[in-house]
């Protein structure tokens, strides 16, 4: 029977280190056993494989051993959410991004890096390495491979969107050349990214896998990932063609029989129903590691630890457990919302619940009352043993259906124009399922609904800078227009290095 890849994800530091070592590009695994005797057996591969996905679901680790969970930094720097916490300096690079005050040295800049090329690494290695292994089927082989080449399409095209200008790296490279990397052209990356996603279709499985196989990759998020990259390349442009090919892509899954909205909105976020039929790629997370403080800086952490980083500070009440205080929701998103059926399934209101006297809470720095309720720390799924913080289940799914219907909505619109009937049939569907009526499928409808459905969700950043948009909506953020449409380089991947900095960053 096929390994689970959660299982292999809990012992992955047993089974062999692959924690990656601080340098520029984050190239050279420090457990030597992976060069001078690994990659023979088809356990081995596998658990090769298993290394490769591993740094997805990072939450701490990196250069500096730190919190680097993916959705922290991205909702700060979004106007749907501020940074919060205990203060101006708690969580540095979070408060950085969110204030735009980046620099080379402050950001949350290293954390992606360093997840991103741990991966690309790993990646890299497996496919070097995969044909020397015996006993494996070919079956078998070609979906390592796949998952493999999926993989590398999705680190860089994180690495792409956040920097823009990267070293691309297709191979191993050995610890002498590690400085002599230089960045590539970004159309080369997307290139790269395009060439990964596309082959990897081919030989992956269709959803819906089975349990014991859950949270690897498929046709449905390869070809998700290709159109979102695809998207992300044309920007605000007019290309065309691109756009014809991202929106196929998207009918692909969109119609895909493995995929269906769930009924009810709030279901999409339990812990206790992972991977659903909504659910195109998602991120796994246990409490069954039973992680402790010990083990913070390893990056092999398997709990949600965002989880804890947005649940209101020295909170005292029912349902929830108490958090940090970071990420509270604006103004301006709560505003968005109000009336909005998904608002009770976005936002919990404690600063109400405290005012009527039915919990109490510490308000934390750039406080509002409101936090976000799709990953709030439930009593429920308190952990009964390890440390309570660390170990929560919450799933992040990063692409699921109503986002793809809306991104495939959002394609057909840029190519027909708001008459389109498709367009119009795919945003019905996403308010429908909330009891919301039809609305014109225009460009500023389209945009909307990607605000409000997948608030919280990392993806508002993201959608401003890709439609060109960011400008204007982050300008009271500190955003300026030319500079912060990317990230920094991170400064210990500058020093003694052949990179450039980012165009406005010393």
């Amino acid at each position: 029977m096929m390994k689970s890849l959660l299982t292999y994800l809990m012992c992955l530091a047993v089974v062999v280190s692959f924690a990656s070592c601080d340098n520029v590009l984050d190239v050279e695994p420090k457990g030597q056993q992976l060069e001078s005797n690994y990659y023979q057996t088809p356990d081995q591969a596998f658990a090769a494989l298993v290394a490769a996905y591993n740094p997805i679901g990072w939450q701490t680790g990196g250069p500096d051993g730190t919190f680097i969970n993916i959705l922290g930094p991205l909702n700060s720097a979004s106007d749907g959410m501020n940074a919060g916490g205990g203060g101006p300096n708690d969580v540095t690079a979070w408060q950085a991004w969110n204030s735009y005050d980046l620099s080379s040295a402050v950001g949350p800049q290293a954390g992606y890096w360093s997840r991103s090329y741990a991966g690309i690494n790993r990646a890299n290695l497996l496919l070097q390495r995969i044909e020397g292994v015996q006993g494996l089927d070919e079956a078998t082989k070609a979906r390592y491979v796949a998952e493999a080449r999926f993989l590398r399409g999705y680190y860089y095209f994180w690495l792409v969107r956040l920097f823009r200008n990267v070293p691309l790296i297709t191979e191993p490279i050995e610890t002498s050349e590690i400085y002599q990397q230089e960045q590539a052209p970004p159309a080369d990356v997307y290139a790269q990214i395009d060439e990964d996603l596309s082959a990897a279709i081919a030989d992956l499985p269709k959803a819906p896998l089975p349990s014991n196989e859950a949270g690897r990759a498929t046709k449905g998020a390869a070809r998700a990932f290709l159109a979102k990259s695809l998207m992300y390349e044309i920007g605000d442009g007019q290309d065309q063609a691109k756009m014809q090919r991202a929106a196929n892509l998207l009918n692909q899954v969109n119609t895909s029989t493995a995929y269906e909205l769930l009924d009810n909105y709030p279901e999409i976020f339990s812990p206790d129903n992972k991977y659903h039929s909504e659910s195109i790629f998602e991120i796994t997370h246990t409490a069954k590691q039973q992680a402790d403080w010990g083990m913070f800086g390893s990056g092999n952490i398997q709990g949600n630890v965002y989880v804890q980083f947005v649940g209101a500070r020295s909170y005292s009440g029912p349902t929830y457990n108490s958090g940090y205080g970071f990420n509270p929701i604006t103004s301006k998103l709560v505003n968005a919302l109000q009336g909005d059926p998904r608002y009770d399934h976005t936002i919990v209101d404690i600063g109400s619940m405290a005012d009527n006297g039915t919990a109490s809470y510490e308000p934390g720095f750039e406080d509002t009352g409101y936090f976000i309720k799709k990953f709030a720390p439930l009593q429920e799924y308190t952990a009964e043993s390890g440390t309570i913080e660390l170990n929560y289940p919450n799933n992040y799914i990063e692409v699921r259906l109503a986002g793809t219907y809306l991104l495939e909505a959002e394609a057909l619109v840029r190519l027909n124009g708001s008459s389109d009937t498709r367009a119009e049939a795919l945003l019905t569907e996403v308010r429908d399922r909330v009891g919301l009526g039809p609305v014109t499928p225009t460009l500023d409808n389209i945009y909307r609904e990607m605000q409000l459905e997948l608030a919280t969700e990392g993806h508002r950043w993201f959608n401003l800078v890709r439609t060109g948009r960011a400008a204007d909506v982050l300008a009271d953020e500190g955003f300026q227009e030319g500079i912060h449409e990317v990230l920094p380089i991170p400064l210990e991947s500058l020093n003694n290095s052949a990179l450039e900095q980012n165009n406005g960053y010393e």
